[in-house]
């Protein structure tokens, strides 16, 4: 099992590194370009956005790291587990309220420049992270009530 977690370790930092490079040197950039294209009244809310949901998705990496540590220590069926697996669905949550916040702003970066594609990578976010949330919520209930059927078997024991 340590293989298969470590692996997973490593892909949970993968997927980091990039989005923490782009949030250092793209980004910027990015920002810098869009406000001479855009009003800057609808691009930095929309950047605003992106920096704070970044908050939450490393919050949310760090978590599913912790996770991946209980499985090898063996107490994948603790309350820890639970509660790391509580943290991931909040942080989805806030990401995906986050990016439906910024909507209304890219929908009017997207009539100005003809592109409805920038509402749809928004939508795209926002599905995403709703569905991860929704899966936590999942995950946390059905280990939860794992937990509960084993703590009623020691004790009938």
């Amino acid at each position: 099992m340590k293989r298969e977690t470590l692996f997973l370790k490593a892909v949970v930092v993968l997927v980091g590194l990039p989005v923490l490079a782009l949030c250092i040197f793209g980004l910027p950039q990015i920002v810098k370009e869009a406000a001479e294209y855009f009003s800057p009244y609808w691009v930095y809310p929309v950047f605003i956005v992106i920096y704070v949901s970044v908050i939450p998705f490393f919050f949310a990496l760090v978590q599913a790291f912790k996770l991946l540590s209980y499985i090898d220590k063996n107490q994948a069926f603790s309350e820890l587990a639970v509660g790391t697996l509580k943290k991931i669905k909040y942080c989805a949550f806030a990401i995906s309220i986050l990016f439906a916040a910024s909507e209304p702003f890219l929908y009017l970066m997207a009539e100005k420049d003809d592109a409805p594609g920038i509402i749809v990578i928004g939508l795209v976010i926002i599905f995403a992270s709703f569905v991860i949330a929704v899966f936590a919520a999942v995950l946390q209930k059905l280990l939860k009530n794992a937990i509960d059927i084993k703590s009623e078997n020691d004790l009938t024991v």
